[in-house]
């Protein structure tokens, strides 16, 4: 080590003695310079590290054992902040909750702590004091001399370091405690790495769970409804020459609808967490194949523009909404044997339009909320809809709203 302390600026792959070969790996290096107690000690918190899948446990855990391991007073791991400029955490060892609290704001990365992040090697100061780049400490903060401080790596990337001070006895930390720390910095590396797959796995597991609930909801549930829905509608025309019991027969479908759209909201809400990675244009397919049955066809999809990037989720939960209400009523009303969805993006306004070649307005019954649901989604998000006759026949529903519409009730209001 230099004579003030400071080390040459070196590739990352470098210690504050000189240049470490890329083959060099941490714990081989740290074995060489070992007694074999020392080194039954490391492999023992080697496996400590390893033993554990919760990211607080382990990184608190990295911090205890390198302090017992180098003989330190206290001990301390910075956490990077998305920039890798600042940190966003900061976990300390032997210094208790009163003083902790007393001391105030944690570091965020400044004088020798900041060192590390511009230049991320080892550091070893055999009093920090004697630094240029000492800031001091705030009130209330122990009295701390010697110093090593190590990066901790994930995949390549600094993920944040570890601090050490005040090493018990007298000369400072020495080469053999810079290779423990080193050694130890890379075991969590791998741990943490470790834990963030675990993460992703059980993540995975939640999201298949929640499309299984969904697919089983939907085969089960709705289609069952749906079918009792449409042989109620076929009763009611046999029942014509009795209002009053049309009437009625009316009303639970009005209420099968009501209970399909609850569900429905159920399934939208269970799929939310893989919406992202699906597209949006494959989720507006699914509802074309969820209601082919009913129509006795699939519909035909047309896309424009940037339908997957450009649609805020609570816009594109109203589209898929109203996609599907739109189909539904085809299925339900329209005797159509065709129906084609078109989605727009362009020049900052979403546009759906639904169309079908079947008896169009004039013989339909005014019936269900299917088309108030519309209109009322389009005024929540400062567009409109409209429901038009087409030339040759059939029934165009048109529906727009402006993509940068703010999400002031949820897309949860009005569900179908």
């Amino acid at each position: 080590m230099e004579s003030n302390g400071v080390r040459p600026i070196q590739p990352p792959s470098a210690t504050r003695n000189g240049a470490r070969d890329p083959g060099d790996i941490p714990l081989v290096n740290a074995a060489k310079a070992m007694t074999p107690a020392e080194l039954r000690r490391l492999l023992a918190a080697v496996m400590s590290l390893a033993s554990d899948l919760d990211l607080g446990v382990i990184l608190r855990r990295l911090i205890e054992t390198a302090v017992d391991l180098v003989d330190a007073e206290y001990g301390a791991l910075g956490v990077l902040d998305a920039t890798r400029t600042d940190l966003s955490d900061f976990i300390t060892v032997g210094i208790d909750d009163d003083v902790r609290a007393a001391i105030g704001d944690l570091p965020k990365g400044h004088g020798i702590l900041g060192l590390l992040i511009d230049d991320p090697q080892p550091l070893r100061l055999p009093d920090l004091h004697a630094h240029p780049a000492t800031s001091g400490f705030p009130p209330h903060h122990p009295p701390m001399t010697s110093f090593l401080g190590v990066p901790v790596f994930v995949r390549g990337q600094a993920y944040g370091y570890l601090y050490l001070t005040d090493k018990h006895g007298t000369g400072g930390f020495t080469d053999v405690d810079e290779e423990l720390a080193v050694a130890l910095a890379a075991a969590t590396g791998t741990a943490i790495d470790k834990s963030r797959l675990h993460d992703r796995v059980r993540e995975l597991d939640v999201i298949e769970d929640r499309s299984r609930i969904a697919r089983d909801l939907h085969d089960t549930v709705i289609q069952r409804l749906f079918a009792t829905g449409l042989s109620l509608q076929s009763a009611a025309r046999l029942a014509a020459p009795l209002p009053e019991v049309v009437d009625r027969i009316q009303d639970a479908v009005d209420e099968l609808d009501l209970v399909v759209r609850e569900v429905r909201s159920s399934i939208f809400e269970l799929h939310a967490v893989a919406a992202a990675a699906d597209g949006l244009r494959r989720l507006l397919l699914a509802v074309g194949d969820e209601l082919a049955e009913a129509l006795g066809y699939e519909p035909s999809f047309h896309f424009e523009g940037p339908i997957d990037v450009a649609l805020p989720d609570h816009i594109a939960a109203h589209l898929i909404a109203v996609v599907r209400e739109a189909l539904a009523n085809i299925a339900r009303h329209a005797r159509s044997a065709t129906a084609s969805v078109r989605v727009v993006v362009e020049r900052g306004v979403l546009t759906a339009t639904v169309d079908d070649e079947g008896i169009g307005l004039g013989e339909r019954r005014p019936s269900g909320n299917g088309l108030g649901n519309l209109a009322s989604r389009a005024e929540q998000l400062g567009g409109g809809s409209l429901m038009t006759t087409r030339d040759g026949g059939g029934t165009r529903v048109c529906w727009w709203v402006p993509i940068d519409a703010p999400d002031l009730v949820g897309a949860g209001a009005g569900s179908s």
